[in-house]
């Protein structure tokens, strides 16, 4: 591995124990961490989105966190240029740059890039639905196979979704949604050796519930509370996150502490497993049930192996 792709990314889905992790590779390494995490760009959002605490922070320098306020507009490309900035920083000065976090679309705009797409033309869509309720997904398919054959073979073949989408962009712009994504300039250079913590979903059951309860006690619903007084409403997107919606249902007494905690755990639980759909796509040089010891994250640091990024960017959109 050469020093200038000596980066690491400890990937996975919320409460995998990735951050531990990467904190105890961080002081043995002197690393320095860059949060890969969607709710931690916002300032004030502290308890609920796991943030590293000021302890912490005097242990392990952070980047990528506390980047705008709640009702600022934030997405995934202004991220990944901090991220990028971050990541040269920490390695000119020789240090290792640790990209630690679940959200799979800014660690995608971060290794491959992102792609001005058009947005969804509705009209095109229900003219779509309309062919696939008459004749089936089939002809629809059929269209993208000859217009995109590299994009049909990456979407499944009942992925109404997906194939409506790259129909679309064909249509709208002439080019096809993987021409696009080739056009698009990625930071190439950028090859973190990637590893992914991925428990068993009883084992994120249990760490979810075991952890709602320890944002309780650290003080989450007065985060909430703050939130809201400093003006932050229901309509604030970061107040529609994992927790924060439920909790402010408790401050309007709509529901009790306890059915919240209840629907946090079980929200919370959902948005992991969509996270692990989205990494069993992402290409990493190693997978883990559990967080492995440090020991082994220097082997496969140490090793000469980098895997080799995966699939086109994603879309540059919220």
């Amino acid at each position: 591995m050469s020093e200038a792709s000596r980066i690491l990314a400890i990937l996975g889905p919320t409460a995998s124990g990735k951050s531990g992790l990467a904190m105890a590779v961080a002081e043995r390494l002197g690393g320095e961490i860059v949060a890969c995490d969607s709710q931690q760009v916002y300032v004030g959002m502290d308890i609920g989105t796991a943030k590293p605490t000021a302890d912490e922070r005097r242990r392990v320098p952070h980047h990528g966190i506390d980047l705008c306020q709640p009702d600022e507009a934030f997405h995934a490309a202004r991220w990944a240029a901090v991220a990028r900035a971050a990541i040269r920083d920490i390695a000119g000065r020789g240090r290792l740059p640790i990209v630690v976090g679940g959200t799979g679309l800014y660690y995608r705009a971060l290794t491959t890039g992102l792609f001005e797409a058009p947005p969804p033309d509705p009209e095109l869509r229900a003219r779509h639905r309309a062919v696939a309720e008459r004749d089936g997904i089939e002809p629809l398919r059929a269209r993208l196979e000859a217009v995109d054959p590299e994009a049909a073979a990456a979407i499944g073949p009942r992925d109404f979704v997906r194939i409506s989408r790259a129909l679309e962009v064909f249509e709208q712009t002439g080019e096809t949604i993987t021409s696009l994504r080739r056009q698009a300039v990625g930071p190439c250079d950028l090859a973190p050796l990637g590893l992914l913590i991925d428990p068993p979903l009883d084992v994120l059951r249990a760490r979810i519930a075991e952890r709602a309860r320890a944002m309780l006690a650290a003080g989450f619903l007065a985060e909430v509370r703050g939130l809201r007084e400093a003006g932050h409403g229901a309509s604030s997107r970061p107040m529609q996150a994992l927790g924060y919606q439920q909790l402010a249902a408790v401050l309007d007494g709509t529901v009790t502490l306890e059915a919240a905690l209840a629907e946090i755990e079980r929200v919370t639980l959902a948005y992991a497993r969509r996270q692990r759909t989205w990494f069993k796509r992402e290409p990493v040089a190693a997978r883990f049930a559990s967080p492995p010891p440090v020991e082994r994250v220097l082997d496969l640091l140490a090793g000469d192996a980098l895997p080799h990024p995966g699939g086109g960017p994603p879309e540059a959109r919220e």
